[in-house]
């Protein structure tokens, strides 16, 4: 478990959340703040590969999110191999260039500044693994494509995915560009049924980097 269970560990903890002058730390720390508060979007990752046991936890942490009317719209498709990651990689990013193109001149520098977070100095498309950062588990989430609400039903589920692994000692990261797998040449792979469309990817593993933390936006909540 990653569970900060010393004084020293609290103090390191509450310390790295004061560098960032607009986060407020909750009076009662528990175990639940701990994992919302220490999770990041971690882009470099260890070659160690996630138990099958540790997998199957995870997914079911997400089974556990809410969902409209409880339909529980999602399905699970999940990569381990490292040669089937590193292939599904280079055709999203294949793919996913195009898309931008397709989206106008415009639009390329807004949309790859937010989709490929280039504001982290890094480069999606260079390398084996350009999207999934040689992550050693890739999770695509679908849902079905005539379910209006399943988008929120789907980001609860993937967060509750994330918070889980962190509570496990295992980094995550959303890749939303994963969703341009349904324009690859290889997406077939997957089996997804023409019913369902990729909401979402998600990586795991244990990570190899420690992010910092991001200031957070202050001025967005209104008591009416």
């Amino acid at each position: 478990m990653s569970f900060i269970t010393s004084h020293n560990d609290t103090d390191h903890f509450s310390k790295e959340i004061c560098e960032v002058d607009s986060l407020l730390i909750p009076k009662t720390m528990n175990e639940v703040f701990k994992n919302i508060y220490q999770r990041r979007a971690v882009r470099k990752y260890k070659d160690k590969p996630v138990e099958r046991a540790t997998i199957e936890t995870l997914i079911d942490a997400g089974r556990m999110a809410p969902s409209a009317i409880n339909i529980q719209p999602w399905k699970f498709y999940i990569l381990t191999k490292k040669e089937d990651i590193r292939a599904f990689s280079k055709e999203i990013a294949k793919a996913s260039a195009k898309g931008f193109l397709k989206s106008g001149i415009k639009n390329i520098v807004k949309t790859a500044s937010s989709a490929l977070h280039l504001s982290h100095g890094i480069d999606f498309f260079k390398g084996q693994d350009p999207i999934f950062h040689g992550a050693p588990l890739v999770i695509f989430i679908s849902s079905p494509k005539d379910n209006e609400w399943s988008g929120l039903d789907i980001g609860m589920c993937a967060q509750n995915m994330m918070l889980a692994a962190k509570s496990l000692g295992i980094d995550s990261c959303p890749v939303g560009l994963g969703k341009f797998v349904e324009q690859t040449k290889i997406f077939p792979k997957l089996h997804i049924p023409k019913a369902e469309r990729v909401n979402i990817s998600l990586i795991f593993g244990y990570g190899d980097e420690k992010p910092a933390i991001h200031e957070r936006i202050k001025n967005n909540a209104f008591y009416l």
